[in-house]
């Protein structure tokens, strides 16, 4: 089965307008052998600094740009994360395997959802598995990454059916809008595709039982305090 690291990236060169409009199923193939993944195996097992860890979010996701001066990660966006509560925060300015993980989820997410309903769908993912030491955010990771290449299969199919069904369309146009009228086409189904998946999400997402990290925190801190208080007072009635 191919892996995540074997895709190599393809990219089309630009037409100018002279030149043909026309897309075809060997352009869409192509554009789609374009891996914007991370394999798990690639994130380091230390902690790193801001510094290193942008270093490593931009190489890593290099290939998911569109163009070349295009930011993939900066300082302030985690910043940004950290203090809305879409990212835990480091612990002594140094971020974990959980953190890249998590920061990468985001990265996927954010060009899709809002920042609300990232949070909605992150928050109990970091209850549940962000410190968890039996199942931690990489075996989160791994399992949601490991359909990648047969998903990305199937969607090469669904594609390639629109790219025919496309060139079906418009026999009876002009002949030299044909071609343009057939790739607005083919964006329009890809478009609308997209909006029903889009929407099915929101949907789900409103499913979801809000959670209030902060509180459950807040919560957790005061139990561990009470706790505290009762093993001392415990202690000095011994004495």
């Amino acid at each position: 089965m191919e892996t995540l690291k074997e895709t190599k990236v393809k990219t089309l060169p630009k037409k100018t307008n002279e030149e043909s409009v026309s897309i075809t199923l060997d352009d869409i193939m192509n554009m789609m052998e374009k891996d914007i993944s991370i394999p798990v195996e690639e994130f380091p097992n230390i902690d790193l600094y801001m510094d290193q860890l942008t270093t490593f979010m931009n190489k890593n996701l290099e290939s998911a740009k569109r163009n070349d001066d295009d930011k993939i990660l900066t300082k302030t966006m985690i910043n940004n994360y950290a203090k809305c509560g879409l990212l835990p925060p480091p612990d002594k300015k140094l971020y974990t395997k959980s953190h890249l993980i998590s920061l990468t989820f985001i990265y996927y997410l954010k060009n899709i959802l809002s920042i609300n309903d990232i949070k909605k769908v992150l928050d109990p993912l970091y209850l549940n598995f962000f410190n968890n030491e039996e199942f931690k955010m990489e075996d989160v990771y791994k399992e949601v990454f490991s359909y990648a290449p047969s998903g990305l299969d199937l969607m090469r199919e669904d594609v390639s059916r629109q790219v025919e069904l496309s060139h079906e369309m418009f026999k009876d146009a002009p002949k030299d809008k044909k071609e343009f009228l057939q790739t607005f086409a083919l964006l329009c189904e890809i478009s609308y595709s997209i909006y029903i998946r889009k929407h099915l999400l929101e949907s789900i997402i409103d499913s979801l039982p809000s959670i209030d990290i902060k509180k459950l925190e807040k919560e957790a801190k005061e139990k561990e305090v009470k706790a505290k208080k009762e093993k001392a007072e415990k202690e000095k009635k011994k004495k």
